[in-house]
């Protein structure tokens, strides 16, 4: 038995969502599976590096978890598994108490040991307690978090690299995704890139280079980090090998290693579980909104999955690893979501990882490149959420809907932190999500009946895929239809 079936005998209709169980053509597959190495490449090249791992190896173990990941969900769940930024902050604590990057793989580890038992409990609990937990109101405000939250990585880091080539690419993402039909839309993401990255080539060849800002040129002697530079520099890919195993670690060499346990670096990263349960969480309410199926009774096997994939990395010095926004981003777009692209996916991050040759030229491209592309992917993640709320009928008419989204949503989006000690600050995502959920509770226990009575909205209860396509888009495909 085929473990994928073809899509309308491999040919992709206008308007068409391709479902998980499904695939297009091998060819059109590998097309859409290398739109998500580039979505997760950047983030899952560049995390381990803030925290002091080895990206090689990073690259290869999150091919390896997201193989894992879907088998668990039995490829129910179309996501991708990459490194994860909020342990970013657990790693730089970490080290200023005396550890060692084996101690930061140690206490990671024990988050996806936390994650996994968090995911058997929802499952053993089952959808209900979900529902009751986070209605409508409260996920939506979590998925809209998800995306929205990643504004300020556009605002501050990519697209001030190269404004007008961020602006170009952002127009080429727009004009392919909308005015351009078939599989070339499909691939918008992708062909904006490579329009993207040669223009830059182009742009260093006939201007030279730019002055602009530079993540890795911010020092106490420039604090700007504002610098002459090459948009597209391939130094390190010219120094890079073609193949070779990711390096033991070995003196100042960071490669991978076995986890060393501390319970004091246990402690301090294990609340951190809050903000991937919240990432988790979201990201499988929005795939579910986005294929049309409920997903309800494997949103505890997704979570465990996640916290296996964890475990996996972690066991073997890589850094720990989450469902990724991006690549929900990438099937917002494309309206494919085979699990085939997924795992696509997956082997080539694989093969990255015996190839420091071919990381290196993904992770040259330029960062004005990657502003266009994600001003408009992080844009679409957040107003998933206000998909949610518009199709399930939430009244913001109801201050017990209201106010405590408001409040959550603010703190996310503006990356609003709490400090509870020198070691341990709760902000973004996981304290924004805290928020909105502990106050709608709050907010849902004291107000009068009439107010709880009606707050919840409908449960995400959906029939089919596709069942919310635009209506207009409907029209437009009918009238392609007719025409033919």
């Amino acid at each position: 038995m085929a473990l994928w079936t073809l899509h309308n005998g491999g040919v992709l209709e206008p308007g068409a969502v391709v479902a998980p169980h499904e695939r297009l053509g091998w060819g059109k597959t590998i097309g859409l599976g290398a739109q998500h190495v580039v979505a997760m490449f950047g983030a899952t090249f560049v995390f381990p590096i803030l925290m002091g791992l080895n990206p090689q190896l990073a690259v290869m173990m999150s091919g390896v978890a997201t193989l894992l990941f879907l088998a668990i969900v039995r490829g129910r769940v179309p996501s991708y598994l990459g490194s994860s930024a909020s342990f970013v902050g657990v790693a730089t604590a970490i080290y200023a108490a005396g550890g060692t990057p084996a101690h930061v793989s140690g206490a990671m580890l024990w988050c996806g040991v936390a994650l996994a038992v968090v995911g058997v409990v929802i499952h053993l609990a089952g959808a209900t307690a979900i529902h009751r937990t986070l209605p409508p109101v409260v996920t939506g405000a979590v998925v809209m978090l998800i995306g929205f939250n990643l504004a300020p990585v556009v605002a501050r880091t990519y697209w001030p690299q190269d404004q007008w080539v961020a602006l170009l690419v952002m127009l080429v993402v727009v004009l392919l995704n909308v005015g351009v039909r078939g599989f070339l839309s499909r691939v918008a993401i992708f062909l904006a890139l490579v329009i993207g990255y040669a223009v830059s080539w182009v742009l260093d060849l006939v201007a030279g280079p730019i002055t602009s800002f530079q993540p890795g040129a911010v020092s106490a002697q420039n604090p700007t980090g504002v610098v002459k530079h090459l948009r597209l520099d391939w130094s390190a890919v010219s120094a890079a090998p073609w193949f070779g195993f990711p390096p033991a670690t070995s003196g100042t060499t960071v490669g991978w290693h076995l986890p060393q346990f501390s319970l004091a670096y246990a402690l301090l990263a294990l609340p951190v579980v809050i903000a991937l349960i919240a990432e988790n969480t979201g990201h499988v309410k929005a795939v579910a909104e986005m294929t049309g199926t409920p997903l309800d009774k494997d949103m505890g096997k997704a979570i465990m999955a996640d916290g296996l994939g964890s475990v996996l990395a972690t066991g073997v010095g890589a850094g720990p690893t989450t469902t990724y926004a991006e690549n929900i981003g990438v099937m917002a777009a494309t309206r494919v979501y085979s699990t085939a692209a997924y795992v696509v996916a997956a082997l080539v991050a694989i093969l990255f990882g015996f190839s420091p040759k071919f990381g290196a030229i993904i992770s040259a491209t330029p960062g004005g490149v990657l502003g266009g592309i994600c001003v408009v992917l992080y844009g679409m993640i957040g107003l998933l959420g206000a998909k949610i709320w518009k199709e399930n009928g939430v009244d913001f008419g109801n201050p017990v809907n209201l106010v405590p989204v408001a409040a959550g949503i603010i703190i996310g989006i503006g990356d609003t932190s709490l400090r509870f000690t020198d070691d341990f600050t709760l902000g973004g995502i996981a304290l924004g999500t805290i928020v909105t959920v502990g106050l709608y509770h709050l907010a849902h226990a004291v107000a009068p009946r009439h107010l709880r009575d009606t707050a919840g909205g409908s449960n995400i209860v959906l029939d089919a895929p596709g069942m919310y396509v635009d209506e207009d888009y409907r029209e437009l495909a009918g009238d392609e239809r007719d025409r033919r």
